[in-house]
């Protein structure tokens, strides 16, 4: 059972408790929040209240999460792009809109259902049985490169390479309006987004460093083709950090806004590299933009 407790501000004061709660709570929907609710497991000033209540300046809200049900993870024989594999990793090209591991609202069909049948099960187990093997993640519409490790050894030595900021990570994406520089380094720290904790952002509240490095590769009319290079590993961290600028990728839904004809944003995890966890030789892949991507390079040309 997890409990937490919350201080509704002015600010906050008039939003509706079911709403609120599922936009700023992670892994609670509004139809999980509103059966809390008739549980009496949310209370209000140590007092039951329906879904309609209206939240007031300095509110108290407790709520008691129950522990959540651990997810069946089945082996799934779906295709995957696997650009290399040996004993200790894989590295896979995922595609835009598949999902890396098992969550609510995507149960199978991701690339953990595919991975644990193409690998008869065999990953590493330090992530438990919800993410076997994987080692980093990209959101679901960022197609491209992706690691994972077979074995706990490989995956320890993987994560630590990222902790140093010793493990390659190159982006390209769309962004919109024009860069004021050919080349620069946003350095602006990453937490959860104050009202929408389902979102990050710019912040200096519970945040954690977070530097990306972009180079102008090509401009259109409204757009520009960039490379980015990440230094850390922030949820979002391209996204926000190119929002935050004034530079949203396209296509970006949630820091930006939709663009006609792309299902998300339009951003590939292009190349990776590390040092291999058993030989100690550096290895770098590089992978082709997908073909959404590339038609969307000709639209905006």
């Amino acid at each position: 059972m997890k409990t937490l407790r919350l201080y509704v501000s002015s600010e906050t004061a008039g939003a509706r408790i079911d709403k609120w709660l599922s936009e700023n709570i992670d892994d609670l929907s509004r139809s999980s929040v509103q059966k809390l609710l008739k549980e009496s497991s949310i209370l209000i000033n140590s007092k039951a209240v329906n879904k309609n209540y209206k939240l007031r300046d300095n509110d108290i809200i407790d709520i008691n999460i129950p522990d959540p049900v651990e997810l069946d993870v089945a082996p799934q024989n779906i295709p995957i792009d696997i650009v290399y594999e040996d004993d200790d990793l894989l590295v896979v090209n995922k595609p835009k809109g598949m999902v890396v591991h098992p969550a609510a609202g995507n149960p199978d069909g991701t690339l953990v259902n595919a991975l644990l049948y193409h690998c008869k099960g065999r990953l590493s187990s330090i992530n438990g049985v919800i993410r076997p093997g994987i080692v980093h993640r990209i959101d679901k519409n960022t197609s491209g490169l992706l690691i994972v490790a077979k074995t706990n050894k490989a995956h320890t030595h993987l994560a630590e390479q990222i902790k140093e900021h010793t493990f390659t990570r190159e982006y390209l994406g769309i962004v919109c309006g024009h860069m004021s520089d050919e080349e620069n380094t946003i350095n602006a720290p990453i937490g959860r987004h104050k009202l929408n904790r389902k979102k990050m952002a710019v912040t200096d509240t519970n945040s954690k460093n977070a530097v990306t490095h972009y180079k102008v590769l090509e401009t259109f009319e409204k757009y520009s083709l960039l490379k980015f290079i990440l230094e850390t590993g922030r949820t979002h961290q391209i996204r926000v950090h190119m929002s935050y600028i004034g530079h949203p990728v396209l296509g970006d839904d949630v820091y930006g806004k939709p663009f006609k004809g792309i299902d998300g944003q339009c951003l590939h995890a292009k190349k990776i590299g590390f040092i291999h966890p058993s030989t100690g030789k550096y290895m770098e892949f590089d992978s082709k933009l997908p073909e959404y991507f590339e038609k969307i390079l000709k639209k905006v040309r």
